[in-house]
């Protein structure tokens, strides 16, 4: 690691959510409104916003966390609603209001738990934002009070690659002005973080948390830490 000049790091499940997929959180949220779905119901409405997300321009550019949550858990809950698996006056009251609200608290907590070590690896490194997203992180970041400990953003939604294509770490590396071998990825996914950063010959730091499929979470890697906090005694050592 003494080679390490500058740090590419996700966002989503890697600073917002300790790690942990966000199906998760969201479910959890799901529980709190009194909404309790079989796990493969909940997947199909999570993967069926997700799709709709992509497809559409849903999403602002000046939406922060809880306004894209509200119109993520919204269009699951429609979904549910549509096939039968919710009544209208549970997709209409205040559940949307309540899981977003959850979810957005859960995200609060896990940033700032991380806001600490952002700041001291920044004092220290240039970092670049490299994320799959909607077209808001920056607004997102802005009202989290992150957006100062990056260089930049390398946002799907807006350069038209995404991960786990390489290309958009690569394009991290090329705007921190480094060559790979000088340049950390940290990320929450295996398969979309930390094997293609590792496979243009970036570092790589992977935080395990709880994953989308079993296989992710039986995986294991020499590039596995426990959280954020581990990246600075690994950069230290």
């Amino acid at each position: 690691m003494e080679n390490i000049k500058g740090i590419i790091f996700d966002y989503g499940g890697t600073i917002d959510s300790f790690g942990h997929h966000w199906s998760h959180i969201i479910e959890e949220g799901y529980r709190t409104a009194g909404i309790i779905l079989d796990n493969g119901l909940f997947r199909d409405a999570y993967v069926h916003a997700e799709r709709a997300l992509a497809k559409e321009r849903i999403i602002l550019p000046t939406d922060n966390f809880l306004m894209l949550m509200r119109k993520k858990v919204r269009i699951e809950l429609q979904w549910l609603q549509d096939n039968g698996h919710i009544t209208a006056e549970t997709a209409s009251g205040n559940a949307c209001e309540t899981i977003a609200r959850y979810c957005y608290d859960y995200a609060a907590r896990s940033v700032n738990a991380a806001r600490p070590v952002l700041e001291k690896l920044s004092a220290r490194y240039p970092m670049m934002l490299v994320s799959n997203f909607y077209g808001n992180v920056e607004e997102v970041l802005r009202d989290f009070n992150l957006r100062q400990f990056f260089k930049g953003i390398i946002e799907s939604a807006v350069v038209g690659v995404r991960k786990p294509d390489p290309a958009i770490f690569m394009l991290g590396v090329v705007a921190l002005g480094l060559k790979p071998d000088e340049v950390l990825v940290v990320g929450d996914s295996l398969r979309k973080d930390i094997r293609p950063a590792r496979s243009i010959g970036c570092h790589t730091a992977w935080i395990k948390g709880r994953g989308w499929t079993s296989d992710e979470d039986a995986a294991t890697d020499p590039a596995q830490i426990s959280g954020l906090s581990a990246l600075l005694e690994m950069l230290q050592a």
